[in-house]
């Protein structure tokens, strides 16, 4: 019940955050990034330590074999050594570079080559890199920045953003109705309940003064208790009949409202609910009209176990009232909960003779049973059962598949009168006291 409306007015008033799943994506994403450009460090500069590490291997191989040739053969090449450099005094040799120290210096500039050479490659590298790294970054930003753009403010959000002064006025609360009045009347709430909430809004914020970062729960709290105003809560039936009992006297409740509208399974719901209370009740065929009306009741009456006061089909209902209000005085029965024929309000007779069951009954409550489904048809039948017989509370059936649930804030409000129950189901547990808390809860107004 109230789904639709509540999730309107949650559009209203605010939107839904980003899902978690798409941040966690967000953030999976951001990590892997920066681990591409890493990789091609470590291997390439290894492979330039190798190139360092070959000459090494080969100045150790002329060592090795000298110091395995005999002192002999030694002193023979020093003696032939001595005499070539007195062969060469003329040539001077001292502009030659030492080989040791050229290959030295060489390897030292290739080496240095290599490491710049390498670097070189990594900064291109990175520098290739960055840019597809930073347009990813731009695209993810862009991306973002459309999204929070196409998320969908609600109005009343744009409204205050535009709001700069701290003083509401009267155009201001029109404009803010605008859109809630649409909305409210789409999901059956009737014209005059939607009436009545607007002048209870701009009651509450006519004049105000208020910040502006507090504009929006101001006129938030100010919907909340103009929608508790227009609901009434009902007395604890169960303590009526109670108090009643004391006195020495029987409760009596007569049903009524229009044909199929679910008066005798209420009947039935609401007389198990009261033998769940120490409560005895007493059921009264007064429909003496509608075929298997009687059958009907009776059978609900052997499941619970409850007496049943029937006559012929076609008989005064009225005399079936009057029987069963003398037949619970004499057995000490708590309450009596009279079934009557449905009829159209449109019909002066059909009405007439609901006056008469009234009058000669006598009753302490009068109950109208409507459809929650029906919506402002709901709201109409109540109007006019209550002019021409006079309503004290409600039930509404069905309330169970009404996603919209304005004919709950409706019917109250044109009648004046309070719901005592709502029919959740078809069975004899699915009947429901009727709270505001509830229904305050269920609009996500709580």
């Amino acid at each position: 019940m109230f789904s639709s409306l509540r999730d309107k007015l949650k559009g209203f008033f605010g939107t839904k955050e980003e899902p978690k799943e798409e941040k966690k994506a967000k953030k999976a994403a951001k990590k892997e990034k920066p681990t591409k450009s890493k990789k091609s460090k470590p291997v390439k500069v290894s492979k330039s330590k190798q190139v360092e590490q070959k000459p090494a291997v080969s100045k150790s191989k002329p060592d090795k074999a000298a110091s395995e040739e005999s002192p002999l053969e030694q002193e023979l090449e020093e003696v032939e050594k001595t005499l070539k450099k007195t062969q060469a005094t003329s040539e001077d040799k001292s502009h030659l570079p030492d080989l040791k120290q050229e290959q030295s210096g060489f390897l030292a500039k290739l080496f240095k080559k290599t490491q710049a050479e390498e670097r070189q490659k990594i900064s291109i590298e990175e520098e290739k890199t960055k840019p597809e790294e930073e347009k990813i970054e731009q695209e993810e930003s862009e991306e973002e920045i459309i999204k929070h753009e196409e998320k969908p403010k609600s109005f009343l959000s744009r409204f205050t953003s535009k709001l700069t002064t701290t003083t509401l006025k009267k155009e201001h609360v029109d404009e803010i109705f605008e859109p809630l009045e649409i909305i409210l009347l789409e999901n059956n709430v009737n014209l005059s309940t939607v009436d009545k909430i607007k002048e209870n809004l701009e009651k509450d914020l006519v004049g105000i003064e208020v910040k502006k970062d507090k504009i929006e729960e101001t006129i938030l709290q100010s919907l909340k208790s103009s929608i508790e105003s227009v609901l009434i809560e009902p007395p604890s039936l169960i303590e009526l009949i109670r108090q009643k009992n004391k006195t020495g006297n029987i409760y009596t409740i007569v049903f009524f409202g229009i044909n199929g509208s679910g008066k005798t399974t209420s009947i039935a719901k609401l007389a198990h609910k009261l033998q769940k209370s120490g409560i005895k009740p007493l059921l009264a065929a007064a429909d003496t009209f509608r075929a298997a009306s009687i059958e009907q009741l009776k059978t609900h009456g052997e499941r619970l176990g409850v007496q049943v006061i029937a006559h012929d089909y076609g008989s005064d209902p009225a005399a079936v009232a009057f029987d069963a209000k003398s037949y619970a005085e004499k057995h000490n029965l708590n309450c009596v909960l009279i079934d009557t024929a449905g009829r159209m309000y449109t019909k002066s007779n059909l009405m007439k003779e609901m006056e008469k069951i009234i009058r000669v009954s006598k009753p302490d409550l009068k109950i109208f049973v409507a459809e929650s489904i029906t919506g402002n048809d709901a709201t109409q039948q109540a109007s006019m059962f209550n002019e021409a017989i006079g309503i004290d509370g409600i039930i509404l059936t069905k309330a169970d598949v009404d996603e919209k649930g304005g004919a709950a804030l409706s019917v109250s409000q044109v009648t004046g009168k309070p719901i005592f129950f709502l029919g959740m189901g078809q069975k004899y547990d699915d009947l429901k006291e009727f709270k505001k808390s509830d229904i305050m809860k269920n609009l996500g107004l709580d």
